[in-house]
């Protein structure tokens, strides 16, 4: 199965990893909110093991399993709270979780750099675990579960990768930031952002959590925010000399790649509706 796929373009690998887990996907955040909680801390917690690893291959040596339970109880915590299942006060717990990195590292004795590695380790929290915990906030946005607004920004997200390869392998000249991503475009850019804007159009008809307005803004900000992302993972890749994160999903890279976007995009997203709604 693994020498079929090898053997694919990279643009039917990604219709198949598509139509396959696309579906899934669907189906966890829809159900209930217990599986949409499942599904964004099972995503986190690879996403976050991921990045780890890639650390490690530049001779780095973060509390890999520890950092990724720092984030895996964030994001529980998170749902638990917006849930109403515990009071806001269990967020206190994160801060002695946290403040044991320092004591962890203290007994690493063949740690020759214990504090940048006990800054990657934060970074593995800060940059992966949090902008899943912030998925888990938007689901409960307006003190109720709903799957809407998760994954309606999703589905931009997905039209704005799906027009930027596109757009960009067919017309694809103007070099948007050539010394992170030598393949990104201005033209990609510009059918990510038309892409995204059509699927936009039509949310504003279908899922009526948000007014048009703000999908509409909610597209811009993933556009701009998720390309960013995308860079900025690039440049992190480059840094380590590696082109995917891993080979999780087929056409796709790894789970870094497929949510580089989100990870950047959220934050600002959350803020947006926070503070215009």
């Amino acid at each position: 199965m693994n020498t079929k796929l090898q053997s694919m373009s990279n643009l039917q690998q990604r219709v198949i990893a598509a139509v396959i887990a696309v579906p899934f996907l669907i189906f966890c955040m829809v159900f209930s909110d217990w599986t949409f909680y499942g599904l964004f801390a099972l995503i986190a917690i690879l996403a976050q093991l991921e990045f780890y690893k890639l650390l490690g291959l530049n001779g780095n040596e973060p509390l890999t399993y520890y950092g990724t339970f720092c984030g895996f109880v964030l994001v529980t915590i998170t749902f638990l709270i917006e849930k109403g299942v515990i009071p806001e006060a269990n967020y206190y717990i994160l801060s002695p979780l946290m403040t044991l990195i320092f004591f962890i590292k203290l007994y690493k004795a063949q740690d020759d750099k214990p504090f940048r590695n006990i800054a990657y380790t934060f970074l593995g929290v800060i940059y992966v675990a949090l902008p899943f915990a912030l998925v888990i906030i938007l689901a409960f946005l307006t003190y109720r579960f709903s799957w809407q607004r998760p994954l309606g920004c999703l589905l931009l997200l997905w039209a704005s990768d799906t027009g930027a390869y596109f757009a960009g392998t067919k017309f694809g000249k103007t070099k948007l930031f050539e010394r992170v991503s030598p393949k990104k475009s201005w033209e990609g850019s510009v059918g990510g952002f038309l892409a995204s804007m059509g699927v936009a159009f039509i949310l504003s008809q279908y899922f009526l959590d948000l007014k048009a307005w703000q999908w509409f803004g909610c597209g811009a900000i993933i556009v701009v925010a998720g390309t960013y992302g995308d860079l900025v993972e690039s440049l992190f890749k480059r840094s380590i000399k590696i082109k995917d994160s891993a080979s999780t999903i087929p056409g796709h890279g790894g789970f870094l790649d497929r949510f580089d976007g989100l990870l950047l995009s959220i934050p600002f997203i959350i803020t947006f509706l926070k503070l215009f709604s």
